[in-house]
């Protein structure tokens, strides 16, 4: 083959769009396709060249041609023409997946991309059927109304959820991860949301798809915004036994114990009725989220429970009830108030009813005023102490900050690590309001081993069963590194009981 004849197929327009086609072709969809800026940037470089290829052979893409065009280059043409306008709707969506942003918001910015690709590509396709195969475009739509009438007809239910959709995307009433609540009651987590339909998690772990359309018009609130804590109100109905604000602060004093609750804003507690059976109350709080409401109101109703029977309240009964019992008396001297504590520790569930007798004759009590310090961080204590009434606060400091590691109310207690494992406290503790404590010493509770060596046994056991459910005090995991059996051995060395 002489080089007249490469040379004139090397000028050829058709080899030469062929091959810049390819290469363009190879470099935007292999070699950058993970690289969407210089994807682009290539792309504009392309389609300049394109254009000035197909100008310098005098094909203009937005007319139409001419009609004594022989039947080959009027197809060259026509692919020339397809070709260009196809790069040009690459290049303008290009440029919408680049540079469009909302708000730094990446749902909108999607919603909204998809929909201006879409206008991007319909105009290029009918530029092609305009300036590529001659068709009148205007005919063409007015011809195809009746065609998207009917489909529009057929699919009035899916469209409706689609622009549903899109008005639920830009209005925002709600996010992935909120917890909405409709007009019928039905609650849940938001966990996806498409052009189509909205995916919630009931309560019960179960997935709901509901339809764009049933939301846009349906009557919702959200209860993760305009942020993500959430407010909790309790009904307690109170027997009349001692002044209303005495029974006020008691409920102040059951959710400053609480250690899900926020602490801001503060916890309110509203009289809302009195009469000669009952002082109903209204407790408002908050939780960090939706999900902790229902934690924060189990743990606010035993905490109630455990300081009102620590002061002696009682419960009302309920507004029904035809009469009301009196409400039962508290212990008043101190050794049937260490003796109720004693029996209500799991700790010491094994003992017997003379074991506990006597252990609480031994237990002293001991008060302390709002801000004292009970016990320090890295101190070993030698007994084992059960709140009788107030709040303890128990926190881990450094030289920085202080972190808090939990609250204990009315029946908790500390200095267990110290008393049976002979570990130093992980923390300070800390009277948070008025505290009264009873100690139980390591002198008493080491003569009922001796006595009864099993106790030992026992009271591993129940330490080891706490520490695996996690029901043990916020500061306490005595077991988590060691054996029942070491458990076991540590306290037999510490309290000097000999092995049976």
């Amino acid at each position: 083959m002489s080089e007249l004849t490469l040379a004139q197929i090397a000028a050829d327009p058709f080899v030469q769009t062929g091959l810049l086609a390819l290469v363009g072709a190879v470099i935007t969809h292999v070699l950058l396709r993970h690289y969407p800026a210089q994807r682009l940037a290539f792309q504009c470089v392309f389609f300049l060249a394109l254009t000035a290829l197909l100008y310098r052979h005098q094909i203009v893409p937005y007319e139409l041609a001419a009609d004594t065009t022989p039947t080959f280059e009027r197809l060259f043409v026509a692919l020339a023409k397809i070709l260009w306008w196809i790069n040009g709707a690459w290049v303008l969506t290009g440029f919408v997946q680049v540079f469009l942003i909302v708000e730094q918001r990446p749902r909108e910015r999607r919603l909204i991309q998809d929909l201006i690709v879409g206008i991007i590509y319909l105009s290029a396709a009918l530029s092609v059927v305009a300036y590529v195969f001659g068709a009148p475009v205007g005919t063409l739509i007015a011809t195809s109304g009746i065609f998207a009438i009917i489909l529009g007809l057929a699919l009035q239910s899916t469209l409706a959820d689609v622009f549903s959709g899109i008005a639920l995307n830009l209005s925002k009433p709600y996010e992935v991860g909120d917890w909405i609540v409709l007009a019928d009651g039905f609650e849940g987590r938001v966990v996806e949301t498409n052009w189509r339909a909205t995916h919630l998690l009931n309560g019960s772990n179960d997935l709901v798809v509901l339809p764009n359309s049933g939301l846009a018009k349906a009557q919702l609130t959200n209860l993760s915004s305009p942020n993500r804590s959430h407010g909790v109100k309790l009904r307690i109905r109170m027997a009349p036994t001692q002044a209303p604000m005495a029974i006020s602060d008691l409920m102040r004093t059951a959710m400053l114990s609480s250690n899900i609750i926020m602490p801001a804003p503060t916890p309110g507690v509203e009289i809302k009725s009195l009469d000669a059976q009952a002082i109903e109350f209204e407790l408002t709080f908050r939780v960090r989220d939706f999900a902790s409401a229902a934690a924060a109101r189990h743990e606010v109703y035993d905490l109630i429970y455990r300081h009102a029977r620590a002061a002696g309240m009682a419960l009302a009964q309920p507004k029904e009830a035809a009469a009301v019992a009196p409400p039962a008396a508290a212990p008043s001297t101190p050794a049937s108030t260490a003796q109720r504590l004693l029996d209500a520790l799991p700790v010491f569930a094994t003992l017997t009813d003379e074991e506990k007798t006597s252990l609480a004759a031994t237990m002293t009590r001991k008060n302390y005023r709002a801000g004292d310090v009970l016990a320090k961080q890295g101190d070993k204590l030698t007994s084992l102490f059960v709140i009788r009434n107030g709040v303890i606060v128990i926190s881990r400091g450094d030289d920085e900050e202080d972190v808090e590691l939990g609250r204990l109310a009315p029946g908790d207690y500390f200095g267990e690590d110290g008393l049976f494992t002979g570990a130093h406290e992980t923390g300070t503790v800390r009277a948070l309001t008025g505290v009264v404590v009873y100690e139980v010493c390591q002198a008493a509770l080491g003569k009922l081993m001796q006595e009864r060596p099993s106790i030992a046994d026992e009271i591993s056991l129940t330490l080891s069963r706490r520490a695996k459910t996690g029901s043990a005090s916020a500061k306490v995991n005595v077991v988590t590194e060691s054996s029942v059996t070491r458990l076991v051995a540590r306290i037999r060395q510490l309290f000097e009981v000999p092995h049976t």
